[in-house]
C-alpha cells in the first residue's frame, strides 16, 4: 500500500487555507500509518468540529466526523466495540480543550487505547477566529481585541497529569520528528497524545503581525526548545522564557490500559 492510497482522492482538493499547517500534520499522520503497515480496513479516524477535524474526511479508511468536542467519546465507543482496530483522533485546541475538556481529561484518566493528534493553532480558525483556551497571553483574536488576558492551557501537562501513557509535542516545522512521534504513539498501548503547534495565517497570524506564513513557521521553530535542553536549563535554574515551549517526547510509561487489543 502506498501513502497516496491512504488519501480519499475524490475529496481532494482540500478546504484548508493557503499556508495552513493542518495538511502537513495530516500527511505526517498518514505517513506514520503507512510506514507501520497498518491495515486500512482496521484503522478508524475520528474527529470533532473545526479546521483540524476536517482531516478525517480525507482518509480512505473508515472515518467519523462527529459533534463539537465529542471526538473522544465517539472514539472510545469505536475502540470498546472493536479493540483490534487502530483508532486515531484528529482534534484542535478549541475542540479538545474547551467544550471537549472534560472528555479529554477522562479519556487520559481511563488511558483508553487511542492515538490523539491535536492541531494547536492557538485559535478557533473555522468559526471566526475567536480566542481559545490555548490562545497565548496578550494575543489578538476577534473576541480579545485588546489582547488575551487569560493564561493558556498546557495540554501536554494536562495529559500527563491525567494519566496518558504517551505524550509528545512537536510543530508543523518538525515533520520527521512529528511522524516518528505519531508512530510511537500508535505503537504505545493506552492513550497517546501528540500536540502539534501549527500556523493559522488566516485567523491568527493576520491579527498578530505575522501575515506571512514563513513568519509563523520561523516563530514555531525559534520558540521551540528541545526537551533535553529544557531539562538541562531547569537543572541549572534557568527558567523557560515567556513564549517558548518544550518539544520532544515528554512521557512514555506503561500504566494499565482500557480497551487494549485482546
Amino acid at each position: 500500500m502506498t501513502l497516496e492510497e491512504w488519501y480519499r482522492q475524490d475529496r481532494l482538493p482540500h478546504i484548508y487555507c493557503a499556508g495552513c499547517g493542518n495538511g502537513t500534520i495530516l500527511n505526517c499522520t498518514l505517513r506514520a500509518t503507512n510506514e507501520l503497515g497498518l491495515d486500512r480496513t482496521k484503522t478508524t479516524f475520528v474527529s470533532g468540529i473545526g479546521c483540524s477535524s476536517r482531516a478525517s474526511g480525507y482518509t480512505s479508511s473508515d472515518s467519523l466526523h462527529t459533534t463539537h468536542g465529542r471526538a473522544l467519546p465517539f472514539a472510545t465507543g469505536v475502540k470498546m466495540v472493536k479493540p483490534d482496530h487502530d483508532v486515531i483522533v484528529f482534534t484542535g485546541d478549541g475542540d479538545l480543550s474547551a467544550i471537549g475538556g472534560n472528555h479529554f481529561i477522562h479519556a487520559c484518566r481511563r488511558n483508553i487505547d487511542l492515538t490523539v493528534v491535536c492541531m494547536n493553532n492557538n485559535i478557533y480558525g473555522m468559526t471566526g477566529g475567536q480566542g481559545s483556551p490555548c490562545t497565548p497571553y496578550g494575543a489578538i483574536s476577534t473576541t480579545t481585541p485588546y489582547g488575551m488576558r487569560e493564561m493558556p492551557f498546557d495540554l501536554c501537562a494536562v495529559a500527563e497529569a491525567a494519566g496518558a501513557n504517551y505524550v509528545a509535542r512537536w510543530t508543523s516545522y518538525h515533520v520527521k520528528e512529528l511522524t516518528q512521534a505519531i508512530r510511537a504513539g500508535i505503537e504505545t498501548p493506552g492513550l497517546s497524545f501528540i500536540e502539534v503547534m501549527t500556523q493559522c495565517p488566516t485567523s491568527f497570524g493576520s491579527k498578530n503581525k505575522m501575515r506571512q506564513v514563513s513568519q509563523m513557521v520561523d516563530a514555531l521553530r525559534a520558540n521551540s526548545i528541545l526537551k533535553d535542553k529544557a531539562d538541562r536549563n531547569k537543572a541549572a535554574g534557568i527558567p523557560l522564557e515567556p513564549g517558548k515551549f518544550v518539544v520532544g517526547e515528554l512521557v512514555r510509561r506503561s500504566n494499565p490500559v482500557l480497551g487494549g487489543r485482546p
